[in-house]
């Protein structure tokens, strides 16, 4: 956290999917933003359905604009899912940006006193082994610092056969965490 520490012009950049994940990560870069004084920067990246060759082979402003559209609206939904409406603690400033995910962000986070925060997304074997995901682009080659924000337990117990089972009858916290602490 070295690179918003003491600062009340750093910038704390989060990618935001609409993700349970992503949402987790926005409130914890908030908390950070909120405690250093600096900056919240949300950023939802977009690419054109069928990719960035397929708008090239076939461009079209009006679509274009309605895809920009949608992004700002996916971006407004999470800000509002994670805080229940605008902070007003907080200094925000949100962006929407054309690209994958991770190029964007590791683009957007180069000023000095940025900081990344990302979240990891799901675990489990395949994931594990298949190379990529946002979060490791942006640990490997991000130009400051980053925090890599796991996902809740209770995200974690809700997946696979079990999680579908969990899903599907009454919970309590301590099942989930139990559940949770299982699968680990």
């Amino acid at each position: 956290m070295s690179g918003v520490r003491g600062s009340t012009t750093g910038r704390v950049i989060t990618g935001v999917s609409g993700s349970p994940g992503s949402l987790r990560a926005l409130r914890f870069a908030a908390d950070i933003a909120r405690k250093q004084g600096a900056m919240l920067v949300p950023a939802l990246a977009w690419v054109p359905p069928g990719g960035d060759l397929a708008d090239r082979r076939y461009p079209s402003a009006y679509l274009r604009k309605i895809w920009t559209d949608a992004a700002a609206q996916r971006l407004a939904d999470a800000v509002n899912l994670a805080f229940g409406g605008m902070p007003a603690d907080v200094v925000l400033r949100p962006a929407v940006l054309r690209g994958e995910a991770a190029r964007v962000l590791v683009t957007v986070a180069t000023e000095p006193g940025d900081l990344l925060v990302v979240g990891t997304g799901r675990r489990g074997a395949i994931r594990r082994v298949t190379p990529g995901g946002v979060a490791r682009f942006c640990l490997a080659h991000a130009a400051c610092p980053v925090i890599a924000v796991p996902p809740s337990g209770l995200e974690e117990a809700s997946r696979g056969l079990r999680g579908w089972a969990l899903r599907h009858r009454s919970l309590n916290p301590e099942a989930a965490a139990l559940h949770a602490a299982e699968r680990r």
